[in-house]
Formats: C-alpha cells, structure tokens, sequence
C-alpha cells in the first residue's frame, strides 16, 4: 500500500534514540592517555611558557574530558580531587611526581581533616608511563625538574563537574576551594 502524495508523516517529537555508549573505563582511559601521549606531534604542538601552566583541551574517548597540560620546570598543581569523576593520565615530556592519599576522604561537611599516619603515596612518572585512579582520588601532581617543562595528557569520566582544592600541613589537610569547569574552560 503506498500513501497518497499529498499526505505527510507526522515528524516525531523526540528524536530517535541513539544507542549509548558506556562509559570508559579508568583501564580504557589510561591506554587513551597513553597513546595520545606518544603522539610528538601533539605533543609538540603545545605553547610553553616559562611562568605558568597551558593547556588544550582535545576529544577523548566517550565523552570524556581529556586535558593536554604543559607545566613550567619547579611547579605543582597543589592538593585537588576531580569532583567524583575517575580518570587517568600521562606524562608525555619531562618528569612528574604525583603525591596522593591513599585513603577515602569524606567529600561533604569538613572544612579540615586529620589524616592517619601511612596515607601518603609518591611516583615518579617518566614519558610513557602512567596510572589510572578512580572517583575518590586525591593527589597533587609536580615538576620538580629546575630546567625542563613536563607535558602530560589528562583525561576524566565523566568530563569535571568541579574540582577541590586543598592546602596540607603535615598531616591536616584543609578544603581550600571548589572550582567549577567555566573557571578554566
């Protein structure tokens, strides 16, 4: 049976579903951060500037946020968390150190927080090397080079919502900030 030329089909109100793709995995995100890590090309295409920070910010698997960050030699990002988003990165260029928290911090209702003895964790992270961490991670990532910028690739699932920023003295560690994405985008 076929329609007369004159009657049109109702445009549906909703657009049809698309199917929806799961969400990486911090498995998935490292050996993305790995590979776009090893591309030289990206890699070098990123402007250094000797007194701060840069960025790009690139397409990554799934939705998610991934983040190309240039840091000038003998510098930190400070104590943060990634608002309940997990994620991984790597180093591209140079040397980092990442000092984290091996413990679960409660994300509401305190402004400072005795941690235990035994909590504290530190890696080196040369060109090609990497980790994974999941929702609840804490940690503050360093060049600590005197003359060398270090480049890493960053991503995050789902994209930020926000991040936290802490100041640590010995063992408190006190919430400083909360950044939302329109502060650095």
């Amino acid at each position: 049976m076929s329609l007369p030329a004159s009657v049109s089909l109702p445009v549906p109100v909703h657009p049809p579903a698309r199917a929806r793709t799961a969400a990486p995995t911090p498995a998935q995100l490292l050996a993305f951060v790995r590979r776009t890590a090893a591309d030289t090309v990206l890699v070098g295409s990123l402007p250094l500037d000797p007194q701060g920070r840069t960025w790009a910010r690139l397409d990554g698997p799934a939705g998610s946020e991934v983040w190309l960050i240039g840091r000038p030699p003998g510098t930190g990002a400070g104590w943060h968390d990634h608002g309940g988003s997990h994620g991984a990165f790597a180093t591209a260029a140079g040397a980092l150190t990442e000092q984290s928290l091996a413990a679960r911090l409660p994300t509401q209702g305190w402004k400072t927080l005795e941690l235990t003895e035994g909590v504290d964790r530190e890696r080196k992270l040369t060109p090609g090397q990497g980790r994974c961490f999941g929702e609840h991670h804490v940690h503050q990532v360093l060049n600590e080079s005197q003359s060398t910028h270090a480049i890493s690739v960053h991503a995050y699932y789902p994209p930020l919502p926000l991040m936290r920023r802490y100041s640590r003295t010995g063992g408190a560690l006190r919430l400083e900030q909360v950044e939302r994405p329109e502060e650095w985008q």
